[in-house]
Parts: structure tokens; sequence; C-alpha cells
């Protein structure tokens, strides 16, 4: 038994499914342990496979060889000081679990398995998962440990189970994404935890962007006295070293470097910036092509490519026709040019003409209408996907939360594309980043510094030029107007009455959400995108296609 211990946070960036690749970040994360001397070493919730492995998980030979991969690291302990805190999959009289491997000398000597299985939100583990009993602590140096797992310390029993059961000190290693204000969250949530218990907690989380879900790092320790013990770098890899002491009262940091976490403000732009840099390079590409039209959106989706992949990894594309303005062709150039990325106009009026052309006589007799509208549209769209075909560049598309939310977008035409940054903002977060990073680089991107998107971008109307003197306000309420409907109606699945009763008319509210439950067929086929809030289109909301639900329908 000893009074002091050093405990390692490996706070790393894992690719799902590539178990051989985390393999060799976790030899080379033991090995930086045992040189500073640490006593434990944490990774964070099923490292080795990735969090989270979805229905992989139902392939045997996978689940095989993740426990191989486990088995191989507690090995490569033998002959160190530091002691091993591994989460892995277990398989195990015929049922899988969430489980935490302990090793010491080579030699796996405990395991324990999580107990609570989220089955809301974004994740389904009891999809694939047998649930644990209320774990014992485990006995690491000498000291006995509690390890709830991720979702276990968002619920009193398991916490309060290994402290009554003698736990000493808690670690905790998590798979937790981000959304607003999660990192704050947890950090609320874990003193909570601490206060009923008597006993301190170290809570690792993984970090880094897989397909929707963005992980922010952030990891954190809290005394028994409520304080923060240290804190983790946000939205980046880090290894993070705690000293501890035991006293008369348990249990306290002694040397712990406490990182300012990312302002709530700025944190979407950092979630997305490594949302998109991972999903480019984890899907085996290094550049991105998009359509730069001369509006805020594609504007702010530039800068956030440039910043997460460098200029020399982007390319824009002006795809005019004629309704396009003289101002759009001006912003986009000058946008362009600002960021420095590759830039090339692309005119679509000649094979938008000939598709007029050919369908003139299906045609004939009835009115032009959102029909060749939406041709434009699909022409960049189809023009785009030839450009990343042949030049290899992933495309990436630019509508925003509140264009997704009512449909306000042409499938198969500006919904193109292999990943979309901003499909969780909304239209006026959009423009309050924008108008944030033309004040302030911050010091992890590639992107350059001052005003990177033009204020005329910022100032104008928006507008997707389909037709002469077209704004998006002849189809959609003002935007701050429509953002505030959105975020009542799928935020907070609030009914219309209770939007409608902060002050919205009643019959704007029930035209908004009309659009939006017709607009679900489109938004089964967009682009994936990271998740910023709590309650995102795509891996985190699934309603029906076809439903003819409506607020209020039985009375209607």
């Amino acid at each position: 038994m000893t009074d002091t211990l050093r405990i390692a946070l490996a706070q790393l960036n894992p690719k799902v499914g590539a178990i051989g690749d985390n393999l060799e970040k976790a030899r080379k994360a033991l090995a930086d342990a045992e040189a500073a001397g640490a006593d434990i070493l944490m990774f964070t919730e099923l490292y080795l496979t990735g969090y989270f492995p979805e229905d992989l998980l139902l392939k045997p030979r996978f689940v095989i060889e993740a426990m191989s991969a486990a088995k191989a690291l507690a090995a490569a302990t033998k002959g160190l000081n530091v002691s091993l805190v591994l989460p892995s999959v277990w398989s195990a009289d015929g049922k899988l679990y969430n489980a935490v491997l302990i090793a010491e000398d080579g030699a796996i000597i405990d395991r324990r398995y999580k107990v609570v299985l989220p089955n809301d939100d974004i994740f389904y583990e009891k999809r694939y998962f047998t649930a644990g009993q209320l774990p014992d602590p485990v006995t690491i140096k000498g000291i006995s440990v509690g390890i709830p797992i991720c979702e276990d310390v968002w619920h009193v029993p398991v916490c309060e189970a290994l402290a009554a059961r003698g736990a000493e000190i808690m670690l905790c290693p998590n798979g937790s994404p981000y959304w607003r204000n999660k990192q704050r969250i947890r950090v609320d949530l874990v003193r909570q935890r601490v206060a009923e218990t008597g006993v301190p907690m170290l809570y690792s989380n993984q970090v880094g962007g897989q397909d929707e879900i963005v992980f922010d790092g952030a990891s954190f320790g809290i005394n028994i006295d409520g304080s923060l013990a240290f804190q983790g770098k946000s939205f980046v890899e880090d290894m993070v070293i705690s000293d501890w002491s035991k006293g008369e009262g348990g249990w306290h940091c002694t040397d712990g470097n406490v990182t300012d976490l990312v302002p709530v403000k700025e944190a979407p732009w950092h979630a997305a910036m490594l949302g998109l840099r991972d999903y480019v390079h984890k899907n085996g590409f290094s550049s991105v092509v998009l359509g730069l039209s001369g509006g805020i959106d594609s504007a702010v989706v530039a800068t956030l490519a440039v910043d997460a992949l460098g200029a020399e990894n982007v390319h824009c594309v002006m795809l005019p026709y004629r309704y396009t303005s003289e101002a759009s062709l001006r912003d986009a150039k000058a946008c362009a040019e600002t960021l420095g990325v590759r830039y090339d106009i692309v005119s679509i009026g000649e094979p938008v003409d000939a598709a007029n052309a050919a369908l003139a006589d299906l045609f004939a007799g009835r009115p032009a209408d959102i029909t060749e509208e939406n041709l434009q549209s699909r022409m960049r769209g189809t023009l785009l996907m030839a450009i990343s075909n042949k030049l290899g560049s992933l495309l990436i598309t630019t509508g925003n939360k509140s264009e997704m939310a009512v449909g306000y977008a042409t499938i198969y035409g500006d919904m193109n594309g292999a990943y979309n940054p901003i499909k969780d903002m909304l239209k006026m977060q959009v423009y309050d980043l924008a108008a944030w990073r033309n004040s302030y680089r911050p010091s992890d991107v590639r992107g350059p510094a001052g005003i990177v998107i033009p204020p005329e971008i910022i100032a104008k109307a928006p507008s997707a030029e389909l037709r002469p003197d077209q704004t998006d306000q002849d189809s959609l309420p003002p935007y701050p107007v429509l953002d505030a409907i959105i975020t009542g109606l799928v935020e907070e699945e609030l009914s219309v009455a209770e939007v409608a009763a902060d002050g919205f008319d009643e019959d704007l509210v029930k035209r908004v959400e009309r659009m939006i439950y017709i607009a679900e067929f489109k938004r089964r086929q967009a682009a994936p995108g990271p998740k910023l809030t709590p309650k995102a289109f795509g891996i985190g909301r699934k309603y029906p296609i076809t439903s003819g639900y409506r607020d209020g329908s039985l009375n209607r």
C-alpha cells in the first residue's frame, strides 16, 4: 500500500475499427506513462476499438481481435511499474460486456463491467452489451479504486455502491461527446457525485471526430472539497498527469495542471473544425472541395476548412448562372483570396440551358417554377461531384441547421457532399461565428489572422440567387424568428402552443412545424455533420419519414 500516486490519463484520438493502429498509440502512451513515473495509466472508454463501434460489435471476429489487442497491451506491462486501467470489449459466458481490465506486470488481474448502458440520444449500448452488476472496487497498488464507466457516473447508485464498498478514489473512463456547454455540465455532475460519496474522481474523456460525433477531451479531476484538481486540454490529444497524496481526509491532488477550457461561445468552431479534419483524414482524404457562392454559409465553411486542413488542401469553386450577382462574384473571389485557397469559376449557364431545352417539350404549357430553380442547384451539385471524383478531393456541403430544418435546400443539388461542418449550426450562429472568427484567430488553426470573411458577405441579405432579386425571406420568416421557433420545436421538443406562448404567431409556428416534418426525407439523405447541440438532425433525432402527426392533430 502507498500513500502517494501519480496517475496518467491518456486522452487520445482513436479511429473506430483501427484496432492495430489504436494499439500502437496505446503502446506509446504506456511507454510515456512509465517514463513519467506514473503508477496508474487509464485509457478512455473502449479505446482500442474506438467509441462507438456500433454493429462492428456484432462481428465475432471484430470482438476476438479487440480482446487480443487488449491482452497484448496488458502483456506489455510486464516489468513496468505502471498499472493499466484499460477499457475494452470483453466476451464472457456467451455475453458481451463494455468492460475495464486491470493489468499489472504483464497480466490481467481484474475486470469490471459497465452497469448503466445508455439507450437514448446517440448511443444504444443495450443492442450490444449485457449490463454488469453493481461493482466492488478493484485493488491497484494496494489502494481500493472505484471504476464507474461513463454513463455509470450519471446515475447515483453506482458511485454510492463503490463508496459504500470502500472505494478511496474513483477513476472514470469516458466516451462523452461534445455539445453546447457539455464540458461544464460534466464538471458539475462529477462535483455532485464527489459531494455525495466523499470520494475524489478522475474523469478521462476521448478526443476526436467520429462521423457525426465529436469528442472534446477536457479530462479533469475533482477533489473531495469540490475543487478542480486538474483540467486537460480541449479538442486535442493530451497526456494528463496528476499527483495524489493520502491524508487524514482521504486522497487529494497535490500537483495537477489546470488548462483553461475553450470558451463556450468558441467551442462550436473547434468542434466543427475537429469533426471535419478527422472525417477527412480518417476516411483517407487530404483535401476538400466546396462551392463558394459569395454567401455567408459557404464562406464560413471555407474558413473552417482552411483552419482545419490548411489553405493548400481547400479548393473553392464558384458556379455562376445568369442570376448570380456581381456582388456575389466579387465577394466569393475576395474570400478565396483572403483565405489563400485555389479558386476556380465554372459557369453552369450552358449545361442548365441545355437541360431546360431538353425538357422543353415535356414541360410545354407549364410556367417556370421551383423546378427550374432546383435544376440550377442540381447542376452545381453534379459539377462539384465531378470535380471531387476527378481531382480526388472530398466534397463538403454548406447548409445550416435552419435550412435543414425546414427543407430550404435542394436534394441532389446544394445538399450534395460527403460532410457538412455547419449542419448543426442555426443561421444566426453562423453569423455570430463569422464575426467572432474575423476578430480572433485561435492558436490551433491553420488559417490566417484578421478579417477572413469579407464584411460585405456578413452584411448582405442571404439569397439562393435562383431567380431575379431573390432573398431567403421571400420564403422563410426572418432568421432570428425562425431560429427561435426551431430551437423550441426541435431542440426543446416544445408544443406549438408552448412556442407560440413565447410571443410567436401560432399560425407561423404551425407552418414551421409542417415544414420540419415534411423535410424529413431530405434530412435522411443529407451529408453527416458534427453534433454541436443536444438535439441534432441525424444520429440523435429519429423521426419517421412517413408521418401524419402534427401537434394538436387530434383537434384539427
